[in-house]
């Protein structure tokens, strides 16, 4: 080992030194510990806070497609009727695209829904319930009653457990669906309603979808929507992260009439905000390292002024001024490596165990960090990614090699007969 290594790792606080000399330097090593403790707790903020938001997206994402498709093929201004009819032939030419894996018929309206005085808005979908299964995960969601059971003429319905919380309704209740359309009377405006028979329930688990939408057969929405209803073929691909581009090959393959939208435009609003969340997030919990790395920069320029003496003696003896910076760089190098390090252990640590660790915190201090009405999921879920941890473990060793260089240069420049002069 170099005496810059040892003489370095020693004013880290990582060697003990002996007799009086080694009690004076427990004020420098107290000083470095607090350095490596102050950058250890900032990586592990930064990972676990980003693993958190990255585990709230893939969540609420998977839960969104859960219900929704990758893909929606869609014939603007046409009757949903017509659409239906011929379903099976846009199917066929989306499935010359290798992406994709299943294709089923929709019918997508807003109506409201009315049970005694209760009215809610609400986003109904006509499916058809023996393909819907290639298309979503619907008939695994149904908490109560069956997907099957919607069948043409039937005029059943299937609800989201929050609406119908809402509506006060459960399976074998009647309600009353009222779409926008209707006729005009000299009684005035009379819009077009049918009763329809509560079928099943389902629970997506994403709060903004069980509380606004429901499902019937699309037959019967082609006749209760016939004016107002967008009807078309809803695809799922192999891998949804390329739904974007599936979405315009397809465009570039069927008639200009067909439109294509994919999930993500859906959504955009949504992941776009998420991303410039995490992003700012970074940047301000970055803030706790680079004030970690003052604290460093701080314990160094104390340690290069207690060091001062033994700076001097270094010199006569013969060590040049680059071998006295090195000591130095040695010293906050070690304290950044192994300040980082922990921070890594720590971050992982809770973040691969955060859906023991919130559970116990809550149960123990009787509160609910995530209010599902208001953050659309009940549990705190974490994701930790290996790029967002590298970033921070490379953000946080440059920041600490950058605190180590003006400390590093004021001892190289120590004159020794200066110092030993008022010694």
């Amino acid at each position: 080992m170099s005496y810059e290594l040892w003489i370095g790792a020693r004013y880290a606080g990582l060697l003990r030194g002996r007799g009086r000399r080694g009690r004076r330097d427990r004020f420098i090593s107290f000083i470095a510990g607090s350095s490596m403790a102050g950058i250890a707790l900032g990586v592990a903020a930064l990972i676990i806070v980003l693993s958190v938001m990255n585990g709230f997206q893939t969540q609420v994402r998977d839960r969104m497609l859960s219900v929704l498709p990758h893909i929606e093929l869609s014939v603007p201004g046409a009757a949903p009727t017509d659409v239906l009819a011929h379903w099976q032939e846009l199917a066929q030419d989306a499935r010359k695209n290798p992406e994709v894996r299943g294709a089923a018929p929709f019918v997508s309206a807003q109506a409201m829904l009315a049970r005694g005085e209760e009215l809610r808005g609400a986003q109904i979908r006509g499916i058809d319930p023996q393909r819907e299964s290639a298309v979503s995960e619907l008939g695994q969601q149904m908490i109560e009653g069956r997907l099957d059971v919607l069948k043409p003429g039937s005029f059943n319905i299937v609800l989201g457990n929050q609406l119908a919380d809402m509506l006060g309704v459960r399976v074998g209740d009647t309600l009353m669906v009222l779409a926008p359309q209707g006729s005009i009377s000299p009684a005035g405006f009379t819009p077009r309603m049918r009763q329809f028979t509560v079928a099943g329930i389902f629970s997506s688990g994403y709060y903004e979808y069980d509380v606004s939408l429901a499902f019937i057969d699309d037959d019967d929405a082609a006749k209760v929507f016939r004016d107002s209803g967008i009807s078309g073929v809803r695809l799922r691909i192999a891998d949804m992260q390329k739904a974007p581009q599936v979405a315009r090959e397809l465009m570039g393959t069927m008639p200009a009439y067909v439109r294509a939208g994919d999930w993500t435009q859906s959504n955009r609003t949504w992941f776009a905000a998420v991303k410039t969340e995490k992003r700012m997030m970074f940047l301000i919990l970055a803030l706790i390292v680079a004030v970690a790395a003052f604290n460093l920069l701080s314990s160094l320029v104390m340690a290069v002024k207690d060091k001062q003496s033994d700076i001097a003696i270094l010199r006569t003896l013969g060590s040049t001024p680059r071998e006295i910076s090195r000591i130095f760089l040695v010293q906050g190098s070690l304290i950044g490596v192994v300040g980082t390090l922990l921070g890594v252990g720590l971050g992982m640590l809770v973040a691969y165990n955060i859906d023991v660790i919130v559970p116990f915190i809550e149960h123990l201090l009787g509160v609910q960090f995530l209010p599902q009405q208001i953050y659309f999921i009940s549990e705190l879920p974490s994701n930790p990614q290996a790029s967002d941890i590298v970033a921070i473990a490379v953000t946080s060793l440059v920041l600490s090699l950058l605190a180590t260089l003006y400390p590093s240069w004021r001892a190289s420049r120590l004159q020794p007969a200066q110092v030993l002069r008022h010694d």
